[in-house]
């Protein structure tokens, strides 16, 4: 048996949450299984590896996805943090609305919108592209869809970040994070049909509820997954994208001449800048890795964004092609857990991408603002300061 490598490196540090890529290149070198002492975490470094273990869900559970167990308590009964065969029925409700064949009316409007908000910030010449795009878009989107109004409307983003910041460990950013995140439980808790929109998606899920699709009182659970999961992580996917495009106008150039680049140039930015480059899971029994063993147990932190830098999977890892087309990108996750809103962040991105190539020839951009995070890895600011139409 080898010895496990071990680091002192600590995976929610300020410095290596904001550049997590040098800190990945070491780890992924010690070996594909590494123990960080600090978190008291194994660590899965490389692709296969990881795409391995995210295919194993009897060895590595979904039910500790947290970093700490009071976030872990209040997942309990979601499909995020639940395993097979209640996974199978919970995740059925949620993908149902979900599926390419629900979201295709979808298509249409939301490749309207992205256009016309990309129009009128394009006319404007100068704008926050965080706060006028990236947040704007996704949080009207989803909105609509699941059919929130009144105050939830209006803390979709504060509760969706805190959401995604409560996953992390017992420091400083959870403790904060988690009265705000109480107030999305709170209401998850407590909400009924007739608090959404009618014919929204979230009155279809309330509706599986009453005909016995999913148990009794989980409609709220998974409305929280929808908001949870889905909202922090396409904003920071689509300020990736406009920030990406302006470092590599040469690469907008490229979608520009050939707009069916489009899903292609998104499978970059998300193998590239993952929203999420962390993820736990639960060793369930000893687990042998290249003969390292994890012990049952284990927390285990399922490192996205290093497998997807893997040098031994992707060529020239540290470049950003979008004719790459990296299809098999970590970053939606894979097998029984693989993102169930995956469909409809590709609908909104691809929507963004299409509006930008085909009114942008480039972005002046000032410097990106980000803020250290416990899960998303996103941008807080970026300032467009000239956009050159087309």
């Amino acid at each position: 048996m080898a010895t496990t490598p071990t680091s002192d490196i600590d995976l929610f540090a300020d410095e290596v949450v904001l550049d997590p890529y040098p800190v990945y290149a070491e780890l992924r070198e010690q070996g594909p299984v590494v123990h960080l002492r600090m978190n008291d975490v194994h660590v899965l470094t490389r692709y296969d590896t990881i795409r391995g273990a995210l295919a194993d869900w009897e060895s590595f559970s979904s039910t500790s996805i947290a970093f700490n167990p009071m976030a872990n308590e209040a997942l309990t009964g979601t499909s995020l943090a639940s395993d097979p065969p209640e996974h199978t029925r919970l995740r059925a409700a949620l993908t149902e609305n979900l599926s390419p064949r629900a979201l295709r009316g979808l298509k249409g409007r939301i490749e309207a919108k992205a256009d016309a908000l990309v129009a009128e910030l394009v006319e404007k010449g100068s704008f926050e592209a965080i706060d006028a795009l990236a947040r704007a878009f996704p949080l009207e989107v989803v909105a609509d869809l699941i059919g929130f109004t009144g105050h939830v409307r209006d803390n979709m983003l504060r509760w969706g970040q805190a959401a995604m910041q409560v996953l992390g460990p017992t420091n400083q950013r959870t403790a904060e994070n988690f009265p705000v995140a109480g107030e999305l439980y709170e209401w998850c808790s407590q909400v009924e049909a007739t608090d959404l929109t009618e014919g929204s998606v979230g009155r279809g899920i309330f509706d599986a509820e009453a005909r016995g699709a999913i148990p009794p009182g989980t409609a709220g659970h998974i409305i929280h997954q929808y908001l949870g999961a889905g909202v922090d992580t396409t904003i920071a996917a689509i300020g990736n994208i406009v920030a990406l495009f302006a470092r590599h106008p040469d690469q907008l150039a490229l979608v520009r001449a050939n707009p069916s680049l489009a899903p292609a140039a998104f499978n970059e930015v998300l193998r590239f800048w993952p929203p999420i480059n962390a993820w736990g899971r639960r060793a369930t029994r000893d687990v042998d890795i290249d003969g390292v063993v994890i012990p049952e147990g284990a927390q285990v932190a399922i490192l996205l964004g290093a497998g997807n830098r893997d040098p031994r999977h992707y060529e020239n890892p540290d470049a950003f092609l979008v004719e790459r087309n990296p299809v098999d990108h970590l970053s939606f996750g894979y097998g029984p857990h693989g993102c169930a809103g995956q469909g409809l962040a590709r609908l909104e991105a691809h929507a963004v991408i299409g509006a930008l190539s085909r009114r942008v020839d480039h972005l002046v951009v000032g410097p990106e603002v980000r803020v250290p995070g416990n899960t998303t890895r996103s941008i807080e600011e970026l300032p467009v300061l000239e956009v050159i139409p087309a």
